[in-house]
């Protein structure tokens, strides 16, 4: 019965998807299907059955392989469909060393983080064991029909830079063990084993503060494997920063910034309207400071419009009159203001935190501010240029045809080149952040960067899919990666570099010896370009 309802769903599926921008079939329709065919017991099939099914009957050759019908039945597409597989873990709760007004204190969790944040309930489902949970949430995406070869590991819970070394070093071997299926005895041992393992570790971001970040501090990371990382700026106002106890100038965020960029670290920056001692105006011209400051210029940006929650310093201001959250108009007005400002080269990752509305005192309960935002810039006849708002996600596209694009940009201690295939209707198919670095460049004492220009970050967009595979009309293995890294290649060689290093993960070693790259330290070098 189960092969000819898979038949069955597969005639239902090519007959509603006819043209490529279909073939995501609406849930609503694939629910309307399923309905209509129930098990035997008249309960009804979930999408998770269904794909273990038919990775049954395709192993079994009951059915035939129908990558369309496997696609509709994926759980939540849009996990990977910039390309990789993301899983996030939590370190356990420890003291912070930052005392922000704004900042929710439970004991239960790291700081700033709440026990019923669908992250959090899944970290302490599994004791913030990091085996656990990186285990549990590769089955989950593989049973929900996501490719799971390539996986970038997040690891949240505060200030990372604050745990015990011993405890860094465990949590990463552990997390790199749950993807080799194997366990060692040190971070580089699990680090060499993940080069050919089945789930590859293709990005590894923490996030700290910027008065963490030193250069011994970023010499550790890259030891550990990080190649990307959030800080919070949330304002830079140094007065704001002041009254919000937040530990840090905003001197300090731009020298972390020039440190990490000349490690080769991708960047990325939270910031925060609305906290106390700010109004929308200075918000403002506060964010659009990120973009005209050349320390600052993060490649990614997560907006966390400063939420009031009862567990934090902040509501006793509110309870005196002292502070006020902004209306749902107000902020929905601000937040479309700024996408409007952020570069070609920068991704807005978030422009809302990701708490429970029961926690929120006062201010805006919105969860769905991004789909405000949108219908806001529509309405005013605007648009956001970030890369999530160009990205192809699952339009097809032909190799043949995309235009490679270069957008250069200063830096605090440096020129970025931010090189882009981009099709004819303005989508991103696949970029590269290139760094040339300048004279005035921080001293990081690491020998296999001295004289090389820098490759941040090579990205292709699409359908995250299998290592070694291919789809026609996709970004992903059409080897736009390759034609990347030779632009890359040439343009340092031009520029008067002899020798280009690229901060590559763990996971990708492997795909830059290819192209004539060597491990030299944790970083996969070229002479002679």
């Amino acid at each position: 019965m189960a092969a000819e309802l898979l038949a069955e769903l597969s005639r239902f599926v090519h007959s509603r998807a006819d043209d490529a921008d279909r073939e995501l079939l609406p849930n609503e329709e694939l629910r309307g299907f399923l309905r209509r065919h129930t098990k035997s017991d008249q309960r009804f099939f979930k999408k998770a059955e269904l794909i273990g099914l038919y990775r049954e009957f395709v192993e079994t050759e009951r059915v035939q392989p129908d990558p369309r019908l496997f696609r509709a039945l994926r759980v939540k597409p849009r996990r990977t469909l910039s390309g990789v597989a993301t899983v996030t873990v939590l370190t356990k709760p420890y003291p912070c060393p930052g005392k922000c007004t704004f900042c929710p204190t439970d004991a239960r969790m790291p700081k700033s983080y709440l026990p019923d944040e669908p992250g959090c309930m899944r970290a302490e489902r599994h004791q913030f064991d990091p085996f656990d949970q990186v285990d549990a949430r590769i089955r989950t995406l593989h049973r929900n029909g996501h490719p799971v070869d390539k996986i970038e590991l997040l690891i949240l819970g505060g200030t990372w830079s604050s745990y015990a070394n011993d405890y860094q070093e465990t949590f990463i071997r552990r997390c790199l063990d749950a993807m080799n299926g194997t366990e060692s005895k040190t971070v580089a041992e699990a680090q060499r084993r993940n080069e050919d393992a089945p789930h590859r570790n293709v990005g590894l971001v923490i996030e700290t503060r910027p008065d963490h970040v030193r250069p011994r501090e970023v010499r550790r990371l890259r030891d550990l494997g990080v190649t990307k990382v959030q800080m919070g700026a949330q304002s830079l106002d140094d007065e704001v920063l002041r009254l919000n106890q937040r530990g840090h100038d905003v001197a300090a965020t731009r020298r972390a910034m020039d440190l990490l960029r000349a490690a080769g670290f991708k960047l990325v920056l939270h910031w925060m309207p609305n906290l106390l001692g700010s109004d929308p105006q200075k918000d403002r011209a506060d964010f659009r400071g990120l973009w005209s400051d050349p320390s600052l210029r993060p490649d990614e940006i997560k907006i966390y419009p400063c939420s009031l929650l009862e567990n934090a310093e902040l509501y006793d201001f509110w309870k005196r009159g002292e502070y006020r959250p902004y209306e749902d108009d107000e902020l929905i007005a601000l937040v479309a203001d700024c996408k409007t400002q952020v570069p070609e080269y920068c991704r807005i990752n978030r422009v809302y935190r990701d708490i429970p509305s029961t926690h929120v005192v006062a201010g805006t309960r919105i969860n769905n501010l991004r789909q405000c935002v949108q219908d806001e810039l529509r309405a005013s006849g605007r648009e956001c240029r970030c890369l999530r708002c160009r990205e192809v996600v699952k339009h097809e596209v032909v190799a043949e045809e995309l235009v490679l694009r270069q957008l250069p940009y200063e830096t605090g201690c440096g020129r970025e080149l931010f090189l882009s295939f981009e099709t004819s209707d303005d989508r991103v198919a696949g970029y590269l952040r290139l760094w040339l670095p300048g004279d005035a460049v921080p001293d990081l004492q690491i020998p296999e960067l001295e004289g090389a220009a820098l490759v941040r970050e090579v990205h292709v967009y699409g359908q995250a899919r299998s290592l070694g595979s291919e789809a026609a009309g996709a970004a992903q293995h059409a080897g736009l990666g390759r034609r990347l890294l030779e632009e890359a290649e040439r343009i340092a060689g031009s520029a008067g570099f002899r020798r280009v290093a690229i901060i590559a993960s763990v996971g990708t070693r492997g795909y830059y010896r290819k192209r004539g790259y060597r491990l030299d330290g944790t970083y996969m070098v070229k002479d002679g370009v």
